[in-house]
C-alpha cells in the first residue's frame, strides 16, 4: 500500500530506507531529542487516538529545511484539499539559553532536528501527498510501513515545547576547565568535579587560599574556557 515514490529524491530515498527501516519511533525520539521560527503547536495529549483514528507520525526531511518543507506541505494540504485527512504539521521547538563570550541569549532551536511531526489520519491517499512533499525522504517505521508516535511520547513533546523555563546549553563537561563569569568567585577559573541536569547547577574544583575549594553554582554562572 505504501510503495516507494520513484520520480522524487531517487538517491537519498534509497539511502533512508535502510537508514530508518526497522527503527522504533520511541528510539528515533531518544537520539534526535540532544533560523527561522515558528509558531506552531502540537494540541493537548489527551486528543491523541481519537474515534477516527487521527495519530501523529514521524516524517524526515533534510536537515536545515523542516521549516520549508513545512511550509510546502501546508500549501499541498490546501491546495489538494486534504483539511480532512492530514490535520496538522510542526516543527518542534523549544527555548534554549546559551552562554557566549561572557553574554546570555535565549535561541529557539528545533527539537528534532530533521523530523517534523504529522497528525494524519493514515491511507493511500494521505501517504502520497506527505510523501512527494518537496523535501520530504520518508516517514519513520518499520520498512516502508509508518508507525504512529505512542501517546506518552505526544505527552513528552508537548511538555518540552510548551515547558516555562528555558533549556540551558551545557558546553562544558566534566574534568574540563572552566571560567565563573558571575557571583563572588566571578573570574575564577576551576575545574568541572559535577554536573546537576536536573537542578541546573554545577560543582565547580577551584584553588581558594592555596587549597581545592568546591563551589556550586547555576549552569549560568559558569563558561568553558
Amino acid at each position: 500500500m505504501y510503495e516507494q515514490d520513484q520520480e522524487d529524491h531517487l538517491i537519498e530515498e534509497s539511502v533512508e530506507s535502510q537508514a530508518l527501516e526497522g527503527v522504533d519511533t520511541i528510539e528515533v525520539a531518544a537520539k534526535i531529542l540532544d533560523e527561522e521560527q515558528t509558531q506552531d503547536e502540537l494540541p493537548p495529549a489527551d486528543a491523541y487516538g481519537e474515534a477516527d483514528d487521527r495519530a501523529w507520525y514521524v516524517v524526515h526531511c533534510y536537515s536545515g529545511y523542516e521549516n520549508k518543507v513545512h511550509h510546502n506541505l501546508m500549501q499541498r494540504i490546501e491546495s489538494m484539499g486534504m483539511q480532512d485527512m492530514i490535520f496538522d504539521v510542526v516543527v518542534p521547538t523549544e527555548e534554549e539559553i546559551e552562554v557566549r563570550e561572557g553574554k546570555r541569549r535565549t535561541v529557539e532551536r528545533r527539537v528534532f532536528p530533521g523530523y517534523i511531526l504529522v497528525n494524519m489520519l493514515l491511507t493511500e491517499e494521505s501517504w502520497y501527498v506527505v510523501r512527494n512533499t518537496p523535501g520530504v525522504t520518508g516517514f519513520v517505521g518499520m520498512g516502508n510501513t509508518p508507525i504512529p508516535l505512542r501517546p506518552e511520547e505526544v505527552a513528552h513533546i508537548v511538555k518540552r515545547m510548551e515547558a516555562e523555563a528555558p533549556r540551558i546549553k551545557v558546553t562544558f563537561r566534566i574534568n574540563e576547565r572552566v571560567r565563573i563569569i558571575e557571583g563572588p568567585f566571578k573570574d575564577f577559573h576551576g575545574t568541572v568535579s559535577e554536573l546537576d541536569m536536573e537542578r541546573a547547577k554545577v560543582r565547580v574544583m577551584v584553588n581558594f587560599f592555596g587549597r581545592e575549594t568546591p563551589v556550586e553554582l547555576d549552569f549560568l554562572q559558569v563558561e568553558k574556557m
